[in-house]
C-alpha cells in the first residue's frame, strides 16, 4: 500500500485512476474495527467494477476546542497503515498541517454548516466543532475527488451535517453510511476508548446498555414509556456513575428535539467516563420503512424495484401487476373496460392474491389461477390505463395496498404510490427515462417474450400517448409527489439504478435502523 504525505503525490496517484471508481474513507487515525469495516465496505466491487480505496489520516485541529484532547489524541501512522492495508486500502494519505493549511488555520476558507443542525446533541457543547469537520472534509474531497465517500453512523449528527453540506455545495460524491461497529460488550468502537482505564472500560458498557433498555421500554409500550423516556435514561446513566452531558431525543434528519418519539428518531447521549467523553445512540422507529417508487410506463420500475427490495430485505409490492390483473380479468370476462358500471360489477367476484415465489419473484393469482405471465401481454398493456382510470378500481386496490402496508417493511411501485397510496412513505422516488429509451426497452421485452415488435417510432408514440393519458386522467393522475426524488435512468444499467436507489434509501433510513440484506 502506498503512503502519501503531500498533495502533489496524491494528485499524481489520483491521475492514474481517472477511469476507475475511487472510494474514500477519511479518518483522524487511531484506526479500529469500525474503520476496518468502512474500508472493507469501500473495497467491495460495485457493478462489477473493482474500486481503488484511499484512506486519509489527518488529526484536524479545527474540530478540537481549546480544552479538548488535540495534543494527546492517539497517533500511530505505522499501525494505521498496516490496519488499512489489511482491510483492503490501496493508498493512504497522511498530510501534515502545512499541507492541509498552507497559510495556517486563520488563512483557510471555512465552511459553516446550517446552525439549525448544530442546536442539539453535541453542537451546543462543542462550538465550532462541526464547522471544523465540514471545512476539512470538503477540502479533502476537493483534493481526492472520489466517487464514493464512506462514513460511519456512530456520529450521526456529523453524518447528517456532512450530507447537507455536500448537497448544498453541489459536490458530486455518493455518501454511504455504515452502521456503528461495537465491541463484544456493546460499547461503540472509538479511538478514544483507549483512554479508558480497565475500571472505566468496564463502566463504559453501561452507556449502550442504558440506551438499549430505554428503547426496549418504549418498544414494549411500557406505561408512560414515551413520556418518561429521557428522565429514565438520564437516571440510568447517572446511576452508572457517568457525568451526563446530554440525553436527548431528536428527529433523525432535522435533529430537532422531540417531546416523544414520532417517525424515525434518534435517542442519543454524551457522557464523561472518568476524563473520557463518550457518545452513543439508538434509533426508534414507529414502523418498518416504506418506499414508494412511481414513474411512467416502461421506465423499468418492476425490474429494479424487485431487485432493490430483495437487496434491502423489503417486501416487494407490484401494484402495477394488480391493475394488470384487473384488466386481464375484465378481458377474460368480456367486460367493456370503458364501462364504469360494468367494471364495478365485475370486481365483486374478483379474488386477487399476490405471493412471493421461492426465487423472490412475485406471483399473481385471480380466483386461484396463476396469471403472472398472462397479465404482461400487449393486449393487457394496451388497456390497463383505461381500467386504472376508474375510481372504483383505484379505490378497491388502494384499500388492499394500504392494508398490506400497515406494518411497513415494503417497497411498492406504480404510478400514484407516493401521492395516493403511501403519502407518508419514508422514501419516494420518481423513476423515469426518456420516451426513446423506454421504447428501446419495451422492444427488448417484447422480443424476449416472443411477441411481435412494432417499429421503435410507433412504440415511442404509444408511450407518449400513454403518458399523456396517465397524466391527465381525473382519478389519481400520474405526477411526481412534491417530496419525491427524480431518478432519470437513461444510460444506467440495472445495477447502477439499484445502487442509486440504495443510496437514496440510506439517506433516509440508517443501516442501524434497517440493516436489510448483507451488502
Amino acid at each position: 500500500m502506498q503512503v502519501f504525505h503531500s498533495r502533489s503525490e496524491l494528485a499524481l496517484w489520483r491521475r492514474c485512476f481517472l477511469q476507475q471508481p475511487l472510494h474514500f474513507v477519511p479518518t483522524m487515525g487511531a484506526l479500529h474495527a469500525g474503520h476496518q469495516e468502512l474500508i472493507r465496505r469501500a473495497a467491495a466491487p460495485r457493478g462489477g467494477l473493482e474500486p481503488q480505496v484511499l484512506v486519509s489520516v489527518y488529526v484536524n485541529p479545527l474540530q478540537f476546542g481549546p480544552a479538548e484532547d488535540f495534543a494527546r489524541y492517539p497517533r500511530d501512522l505505522e499501525a494505521d497503515a498496516a490496519l488499512a492495508a489489511t482491510a483492503g486500502a490501496h493508498a493512504l494519505f497522511a498530510p501534515s498541517q502545512e499541507e492541509m493549511q498552507p497559510g495556517g488555520p486563520e488563512a483557510i476558507t471555512r465552511v459553516q454548516p446550517p446552525a439549525a443542525l448544530q442546536r442539539s446533541l453535541c453542537g451546543p457543547g462543542r462550538p465550532g466543532h462541526f464547522d471544523g469537520v465540514a471545512t476539512v472534509v470538503v477540502r479533502l474531497l476537493e483534493l481526492v475527488r472520489p466517487d464514493r465517500l464512506l462514513l460511519g453512523e456512530k456520529d450521526w449528527q456529523q453524518l447528517v451535517i456532512l450530507r447537507r453540506v455536500l448537497a448544498d455545495l453541489g459536490l458530486q460524491v455518493a455518501v454511504e453510511s455504515c452502521a456503528t461497529v461495537r465491541e463484544t460488550d456493546g460499547l461503540a468502537c472509538s479511538s478514544r476508548n483507549r483512554y479508558l482505564s480497565p475500571g472505566e472500560r468496564a463502566q463504559a458498557r453501561a452507556l449502550p446498555q442504558a440506551l438499549t433498555a430505554a428503547a426496549r421500554r418504549w418498544g414494549e409500550g411500557a406505561p408512560q414509556a414515551a413520556a418518561d423516556l429521557l428522565p429514565l435514561l438520564h437516571h440510568d446513566l447517572a446511576a452508572a456513575g457517568f457525568v451526563v452531558e446530554y440525553a436527548q431525543l431528536v428527529a433523525a434528519h432535522t435533529l430537532e428535539p422531540l417531546a416523544r418519539p414520532q417517525g424515525l428518531c434518534l435517542l442519543a447521549a454524551a457522557v464523561r467516563c472518568g476524563s473520557t467523553r463518550l457518545i452513543d445512540h439508538t434509533f426508534l422507529m414507529s414502523r418498518s420503512p416504506i418506499v414508494a417508487i412511481d414513474g411512467p410506463a416502461g421506465a423499468g420500475k418492476s425490474t429494479v424495484t424487485r431487485a432493490f427490495a430483495r437487496r434491502l430485505g423489503l417486501l416487494y409490492l407490484d401494484t402495477g401487476a394488480m391493475y394488470r390483473a384487473v384488466t386481464w380479468w375484465l378481458q377474460h370476462r368480456g367486460v367493456d373496460p370503458s364501462d364504469a358500471a360494468a367494471v364495478a360489477a365485475a370486481l365483486e367476484p374478483l379474488d386477487l392474491q399476490l405471493s412471493t415465489a421461492a426465487n423472490g419473484a412475485q406471483r399473481v393469482q385471480i380466483n386461484g389461477h396463476d396469471v403472472t405471465e398472462a397479465i404482461r401481454s400487449p393486449g393487457v398493456t394496451a388497456q390497463v390505463s383505461v381500467v386504472a382510470a376508474h375510481a372504483c378500481v383505484r379505490e378497491a386496490l388502494t384499500r388492499q395496498q394500504q392494508a398490506m402496508g400497515q406494518r411497513g417493511g415494503l417497497v411498492a411501485e406504480g404510478r400514484d404510490i407516493g401521492t395516493a397510496v403511501f403519502p407518508d412513505a419514508d422514501l419516494k422516488v420518481f423513476l423515469t427515462a426518456t420516451p426513446a429509451e423506454r421504447a428501446r426497452r419495451r422492444a427488448r421485452d417484447l422480443e424476449s417474450q416472443g411477441f411481435a415488435v412494432p417499429p421503435l417510432a410507433e412504440l415511442e408514440q404509444q408511450i407518449v400517448a400513454r403518458d399523456q393519458a396517465d397524466a391527465t386522467r381525473e382519478v389519481a393522475p400520474l405526477c411526481m409527489a412534491d417530496d419525491a426524488l427524480e431518478l432519470v435512468t437513461d444510460g444506467m444499467d440495472i445495477e447502477a439504478v439499484i445502487q442509486a436507489l440504495v443510496d437514496l434509501f440510506r439517506q433516509r433510513i440508517p443501516e442501524e435502523a434497517w440493516a436489510g440484506s448483507p451488502p
